[in-house]
């Protein structure tokens, strides 16, 4: 919430990035899916039942309220994590 904030999103893309819903619902469905399974062989068949839980999530996903300002959060998302480049002296400065 405070990192969407902090980025300069708002409007209805920032309600719909602040809240939890859409994971919780995702984490729900993949455990009703993997709920059915009896014996886990190993970590590998873990990894395909709960993949398997989130393909089935997808089909209940809808488009993201906002999805017209996605573009200002790429832009936001980006500028942060681009490494600064310091000039010559200011490396100097910073060794010094």
């Amino acid at each position: 919430m405070f990192t969407v904030r902090r980025l300069g999103v708002g409007g209805t893309l920032a309600g719909t990035l602040t809240t939890t819903n859409c994971i919780e619902s995702m984490i729900s469905i993949a455990k009703r899916t993997t709920g059915r399974v009896t014996k886990w062989k190993d970590g590998s068949m873990k990894k395909r039942w709960i993949a398997a839980g989130m393909l089935e999530a997808e089909r209940s996903f809808r488009r993201v309220r906002g999805h017209k300002h996605m573009a200002k959060l790429v832009d936001a998302l980006r500028r942060e994590v681009t490494p600064t480049v310091d000039t010559t002296e200011e490396y100097d400065q910073a060794a010094a």
